[in-house]
């Protein structure tokens, strides 16, 4: 049973064209994770939750297959090194450190966000103590955040360039990104205002595992603090008014996401201008690119 278990994997993982299995695997762990999520609906698990349920044995039989795939399609013999979770000894660094740096990145963003705000008389503080709502912060940070990130600019990001090259798969990667988290239900300059801030942002995280020489950690602590911070924002510490505009808070009504707005985009585009040089070099970096995150 367990060696037809291990051909069928090999047999995924090693499918041709060698860019099936970049569009399969995914609808496949979904499927098997979904079917799974279902199966406890007979044990009591409500029906709202399959959708969760299943997302998170999607993710986990995707960790699992991991190695295995890293070791057949990129002959690497370290996958969570390949992955970014761990560091190579040449630019051994704190993850904490790293983490901790991108965290402030997410800061400085969201305080740019939260300054016109302020200023123009959008929102103001408010302080409502809830234990729940941190939790719930937290997971989004070290869930969501860590998850997406392994997800983007750990394994994708390594396939595209595989199959691309360095430039298109870093384009590839930010477009792919963009679109998975776009909005289709709102007008076409909201959604384009979205889509084109969310790219920069997959950008913006690709260069920060360049700088980060490889470690998944800052860009983990950059997009979770993105996510969390401005969930404690919108949810506890303050209070938005209802004719904020949408150029600062972004598209979406009742449940805005700031990278589609106004000033989220020209920070993340500055961030860009600002760092062009490293940007140059993780499009067409030294070295070859079937062995470069």
């Amino acid at each position: 049973m367990i060696r037809t278990i291990n051909a069928g994997l090999n047999w995924l993982i090693l499918l041709t064209p060698r860019w099936l299995p970049v569009f399969v695997l995914i609808p496949v762990l979904y499927l098997i994770g979904w079917s799974k999520a279902q199966l406890l609906t007979l044990v009591g698990l409500p029906t709202s939750a399959v959708s969760l349920v299943g997302t998170v044995f999607s993710f986990l039989l995707f960790l699992l297959l991991m190695p295995r795939w890293i070791r057949l399609r990129w002959q690497i013999k370290r996958p969570w090194v390949a992955l970014g979770l761990r560091g190579m000894e040449a630019h051994q660094r704190s993850s904490f450190a790293v983490l901790l740096r991108g965290l402030l990145w997410s800061v400085l963003l969201l305080a740019l966000i939260m300054l016109p705000l302020l200023l123009g008389h959008w929102a103001q503080f408010q302080r409502t103590d809830s234990v729940r709502l941190l939790l719930d912060a937290f997971v989004l940070l070290f869930g969501v955040g860590l998850a997406e990130e392994i997800l983007f600019r750990g394994w994708l990001w390594q396939e595209l360039n595989r199959l691309l090259g360095a430039k298109a798969g870093v384009i590839s990667q930010a477009a792919i990104f963009s679109l998975v988290h776009a909005r289709f239900n709102m007008g076409v300059w909201p959604m384009l205002g979205l889509l084109s801030g969310l790219f920069l942002l997959g950008l913006v995280l690709a260069l920060r595992r360049r700088l980060d020489h490889g470690s998944l950690w800052g860009c983990v602590g950059l997009h979770g603090g993105l996510i969390s911070g401005w969930f404690l924002l919108e949810k506890n510490a303050l209070l938005l008014s209802a004719d904020a505009p949408a150029w600062l808070i972004g598209p979406g009504g009742s449940n805005p996401n700031p990278m589609g707005g106004l000033v989220a985009i020209s920070a993340l585009t500055l961030l860009l201008w600002l760092q062009r040089t490293a940007f140059n070099k993780s499009l067409f970096p030294k070295t070859d690119h079937r062995n470069a995150p």
